[in-house]
């Protein structure tokens, strides 16, 4: 019979390095090209440079809260402690909006990855084939699903150095300088206009990291492996990003890769030809980035789902465990078929003038900075009122990191919210009817005791 329990820890440092990495490196594959289109190459890439700071500070204060309260909820668990049950229902309720509008995003790009070498394919169908056979993984076992994210990080890493050393001959400094400040030779206000609106395709370069809080349970050493795996995954993803960006943007005129899904085949396909083995090699290969980031977020939304059903914020049958698998195996099932009901919800989510990707893009990012507030705002209440909790890892620099975490944090939300402003209609919208109907089901259990 299935019950309540806890996970088993069985992970190690180099599995948890592996969710780190897989959870994000998707994020070099495809999304971060729209951010070309609105702010060009030099002021995405000063945008990128921010954002990078603003994951680096975060990261090593958020390690501390991970490694101190190693719960499956991660940002709720820290949130709840600081602020209660209000506190908590914010950050779990934006965590849940990251990581179930990422995976449709993601999915959507290893069809449109598949429709190139399938035509007959369509890439939604395709997404919705690699959301089953992903979730199935993901069921099987935590550490079946840990060894697979290993391996398929690996090789996602290994083809994006493969990508840089193909298009390195054909590399020009001219062209990723060439109209770089948003179609302009020089910044402009114009120019520093879309630099705010390119902010969100910034941070998919690295969303998601903050996933490894949420495996802290199954970690056989979480003092000493989760702040290895945080600090080792935010270097590889900086070096990865800033490489993958510049290479592709020095192949060619970089505009024709803005506003789509396989920036990364295109770019090579200016170098090598349509016809080339290198540019098969790479769509197939390609594949493996995108693979580590749906089944890393996968796993990571089942933890946040399972934990807060443990915890009372959703229906207590989301918070079972699978009686010979040990995973939570109806967390993964409702959080596919919300991702999956995203990928063919145009009507309901394709608003703006955006393609649906840069906008369930935009959606998981709102989440994002929501989360990454509440957690800085956490991190110094508890400092203040529990200085005395045992902290296996302590935030270097103190406050100065957190506090930069927190003010590049606000500014991005700001910027997010001023230029999509339909979309964070949507995500308020949703976060207050969750708090309605979470306050309702607290009052019908106070009345039924």
């Amino acid at each position: 019979m299935e019950e309540h329990s806890h996970l088993k820890a069985t992970l190690n440092t180099w599995q948890l390095w592996g969710i780190a990495v897989g959870l994000v490196i998707s994020g070099e594959y495809f999304g971060w090209s729209y951010g070309w289109a609105s702010a060009g190459t030099l002021g995405f890439l000063a945008v990128t440079l921010l954002v990078a700071t603003m994951y680096t500070a975060f990261i090593f204060s958020f390690t501390e809260l991970t490694t101190a309260i190693p719960h499956a909820g991660g940002p709720f668990a820290y949130a709840q402690r600081a602020f209660g049950d209000t506190g908590g229902y914010i950050a779990a309720a934006a965590t849940l909006v990251e990581f179930l509008f990422a995976p449709p995003a993601i999915a959507l790009a290893i069809g449109a990855y598949l429709h190139v070498q399938f035509p007959g394919l369509a890439p939604r169908n395709a997404a919705v084939l690699a959301y089953l056979l992903f979730m199935a993984i993901n069921i099987v076992g935590v550490q079946i699903a840990a060894s697979f994210e290993l391996v398929v990080t690996l090789l996602a890493i290994v083809e994006l150095l493969v990508f840089m050393g193909v298009v390195a001959p054909g590399f020009r400094l001219s062209n990723f300088l060439a109209h770089g400040w948003a179609g302009h030779e020089h910044l402009t206000l114009h120019t520093t206009t879309g630099m705010f609106a390119a902010v969100p395709f910034a941070i998919w370069f690295f969303l998601a990291i903050e996933g490894v809080a949420m495996a802290a349970e199954e970690v056989k050493k979480p003092t000493r492996s989760i702040p290895i795996a945080y600090i080792g995954g935010i270097v590889t993803l900086l070096l990865l990003a800033l490489g993958v960006m510049l290479f592709a943007g020095g192949v060619g005129d970089w505009r024709i890769l803005a506003n789509i899904n396989d920036p990364l085949p295109q770019a090579m396909k200016i170098i090598v030809g349509a016809s080339s083995g290198w540019l098969h090699m790479l769509v197939w290969l390609g594949l493996f980035g995108l693979v580590a980031s749906l089944h890393g977020i996968i796993f990571g939304y089942s933890r946040q789902v399972y934990a807060l059903a443990r915890a009372g914020y959703l229906p207590a049958v989301l918070g079972r465990i699978h009686p010979r698998f040990r995973t939570p195996w109806i967390a993964v099932v409702a959080g596919g078929i919300i991702g999956i009901a995203a990928i063919y919800s145009d009507n309901w989510i394709r608003f703006g003038g955006q393609p649906l990707t840069a906008n369930i893009v935009t959606m998981s990012v709102l989440g994002a900075l929501v989360m990454y507030i509440v957690s800085m705002l956490a991190l110094f209440r508890l400092r203040r009122c529990e200085p005395v909790m045992a902290r296996p890892f302590r935030t270097p620099l103190y406050p100065l990191l957190p506090l930069w975490a927190l003010l590049c944090a606000v500014v991005c939300l700001a910027s997010l919210i001023y230029y999509n402003r339909l979309i964070a209609a949507l995500f308020t919208a949703l976060l207050l009817l969750g708090y309605l109907a979470l306050r309702l089901g607290w009052r019908k259990k106070r009345h039924a005791v």
